[in-house]
């Protein structure tokens, strides 16, 4: 890769780039040192989220099957004696 293909993709000079990002993670640091914020708290705290999220969607779609069974144990008898009088009717 050519210096100009390699200052394209890092949108500048290496050196400057380099500086560019001691500097953000200086100021980084201290915005999550002041928020008492651990890199691995952060880490696990999205996992956690992100767990919590898939655990939701799973109880909803069981709270779905639980009022399709519900409705079901109402339906189905009443559907079927309807079609045992359909039936009778035809003959």
């Amino acid at each position: 890769m050519s210096d100009s293909g390699l200052s394209r993709f890092l949108g500048g000079s290496p050196a400057q780039v380099l500086l560019r990002l001691v500097f953000l993670s200086f100021v980084v640091g201290i915005i999550l040192s002041a928020l008492n914020l651990d890199p691995l708290d952060l880490v696990h705290m999205t996992v956690n989220f992100v767990e919590r999220l898939w655990n939701m969607g799973f109880h909803a779609i069981g709270r779905l099957g639980n009022y399709l069974v519900v409705g079901a144990i109402v339906v189905l008898p009443i559907w079927f004696v309807m079609r045992l009088l359909a039936m009778g009717k035809s003959r």
